[in-house]
């Protein structure tokens, strides 16, 4: 009855998903002519000779997280045939960088035709879920063949979970199908047990961001592109959602003022928004230059606009020091990770609503290696102390770096956990 209920209220909202996923926008890539793959029409395997593994990332995000264990799989087990499907194109972009290792295709709608036809199409063996992408319709007719699903890197959030206690019988619809949960961390999973999961079926094998590997040609890349900065001080705002631009280049205004060499790197979450927000910069009458322009960096330029995809090590690498985007939107976005910038050693000043990543964020704030700010006073004054003072940015660097380094191992307990 429930799920009855879920898919009559999907036919009514499922025209409005796929006209933001199906709408061209400058910048942002296309689903193009596979769009009939929404809609189960899913392209047979290369490979048919075995049952695959069919991971499920629905976005870029999840993506980056889950291509060290794809590769770690791929590489003890080179005959294991992996499907990788995301929601989104610009999911899929991401996919296409794992090469031949995987196959990629368009995750169906969550309506039973649509997931019954990838199913007879892929055949496969188990259906791996990167992070809480919890689809009624799916689980049930995945399970129903017989199919284990298993949850990797759950979280679940107090937030999360009080919302799913208030619809308990939603939340014990989509849990029952569900084969296993392997948690990030040890809150995660007593949440998820509180909510009414068999404690059996939960683990804590640790959080994949990570075993986040830093790419030496991504750092070398990043250094090549700092000597265009000189000796300048470079703060890099990274991933920003609408709303916060502005906000942060009157954050740079400030910093201009008290150190007039400076330079900001602008790095957009979205890349259908790299244009507006260039009108934004150029409004706020800053000097920009644009990544996309290959042109340089003179020492005129104000804002250096991240207008690429897939280059976010590079800008961080050429940055010393790292303002997370989506940290200053109230409760909108929830902040993004700080496990990146922490790789490479860069200190961290976030704002204050990061709640979807609070585990990770408040234990770099406690080491002192990512300061917590209220508003973009206190952000201009927080990234202006770490900008004056290059011995401090060093020493809480390798705090950062030595906390990444510690937690490290998710990828071999998962594989474990998965007898994979």
């Amino acid at each position: 009855m429930l799920r009855q209920i879920y898919t009559s209220l999907l036919i009514i909202v499922s025209p409005f998903f796929l006209y933001g996923l199906f709408k061209k926008k400058k910048g942002k890539p296309s689903v193009g002519k596979r769009w009939k793959e929404h809609f189960g029409f899913t392209p047979v395997l290369s490979n048919t000779s075995s049952q695959p593994i069919w991971i499920h990332a629905v976005s870029v995000g999840e993506v980056i997280a889950i291509s060290p264990l794809i590769k770690r799989l791929k590489k003890a087990h080179p005959e294991t045939v992996i499907v990788l499907t995301t929601t989104t194109p610009t999911g899929a972009e991401q996919a296409c960088k794992l090469g031949d290792i995987i196959e990629h295709r368009y995750m169906p709608l969550d309506f039973g035709f649509a997931v019954k036809g990838f199913l007879k199409a892929i055949h496969p063996s188990q259906l791996l879920i990167v992070e809480t992408e919890l689809w009624p319709n799916t689980l049930h007719w995945v399970a129903k063949n017989g199919i284990p699903i298993t949850i990797l890197n759950a979280r679940l959030s107090e937030r999360s979970c009080q919302r799913y206690a208030k619809v308990q019988p939603i939340f014990n619809l989509l849990s029952s199908r569900i084969s296993t949960f392997l948690c990030q961390h040890q809150d995660d999973a007593e949440r998820f047990i509180r909510l009414g999961v068999q404690p059996e079926k939960v683990s804590v094998t640790g959080s994949l961001k990570f075993d986040i590997s830093v790419n030496e040609q991504d750092v070398e890349a990043g250094k090549q592109l700092r000597q265009q900065m000189a000796d300048r001080p470079v703060w890099i705002a990274s991933s920003t959602h609408e709303g916060e631009d502005e906000l942060l280049l009157t954050v740079h205004k400030e910093i201009l003022r008290q150190l007039p060499e400076a330079l900001m790197i602008l790095v957009p979450r979205h890349p259908e928004r790299f244009q507006s927000v260039l009108g934004t910069i150029t409004k706020h009458s800053f000097t920009v230059t644009r990544r996309t322009e290959k042109l340089p960096i003179t020492p005129n330029t104000e804002v250096f606009l991240g207008d690429t995809m897939g280059e976010m090590m590079i800008l961080l690498s050429a940055s010393d020091v790292c303002f997370m985007g989506g940290s200053l939107l109230g409760n909108k976005v929830g902040g993004h990770n700080l496990l990146e910038p922490a790789a490479l050693g860069i200190p961290m000043v976030t704002g204050p609503s990061y709640f979807n990543f609070k585990d990770i964020t408040e234990q770099l704030h406690q080491l002192g290696a990512c300061d917590i700010i209220g508003d973009t006073a206190t952000a201009s004054t927080a990234i202006l102390e770490l900008m004056k003072d290059p011995s401090h940015r060093v020493q809480i660097g390798e705090v950062a770096k030595s906390f990444v380094q510690s937690n490290k191992g998710a990828i071999k307990r998962t594989l474990s956990a998965l007898n994979l």
